[in-house]
């Protein structure tokens, strides 16, 4: 297991951070959701999948942990879209820690992943229109303590 793009997401990274940063789509954002280790597909065939509505429904459950949520991103929550790294010829995109206050204690999950996926429009769309885009080994208990996620040093996205 490892951190990776999915595949129908790849190349288009930077052009969603900056819909979403920009408000250029009104209701767009990026959507994190956190998935059970139990049953976890392997990285090889999760990246495949090329809609939320089709990964959750292969053998990948959604955490259930008490106070459990998905997260939504907007353009309020991201940093300014960073200018290329000319010196690296690179472009590195992150996102802020996330926190789930207190989670689980009630219902606990070991968890496996943190996918964060592109959604062009919050307000009418389903999981069939969510797009998956990143998706991170994410591996703790929940116990009703405070779970921050911070996605790596590096950064959550690299366009390179």
């Amino acid at each position: 297991m490892a951190d990776g793009v999915f595949n129908i997401a790849k190349g288009r990274g930077v052009e969603w951070y900056s819909i979403v940063k920009s408000n250029h789509h009104a209701n767009s954002a990026f959507i994190v959701v956190l998935l059970i280790a139990t049953g976890l597909e392997a990285d090889d065939v999760l990246n495949n999948h090329d809609d939320l509505s089709a990964l959750l429904a292969a053998a990948n459950d959604q955490a259930t942990f008490t106070n459990y949520a998905r997260k939504t991103l907007t353009d309020v929550e991201l940093a300014a879209l960073p200018a290329p790294d000319d010196t690296n010829n690179r472009r590195d995109l992150d996102i802020p820690d996330l926190l789930w206050t207190s989670a689980g204690g009630g219902v606990n999950n070991t968890l496996g992943k943190l996918i964060v996926c592109f959604d062009d429009d919050t307000t009418g769309g389903t999981d069939a229109n969510i797009t998956p885009w990143t998706y991170h080994d994410f591996t703790v208990t929940t116990e009703g303590t405070d779970l921050t996620a911070q996605i790596n040093v590096a950064g959550l996205f690299r366009a390179a």
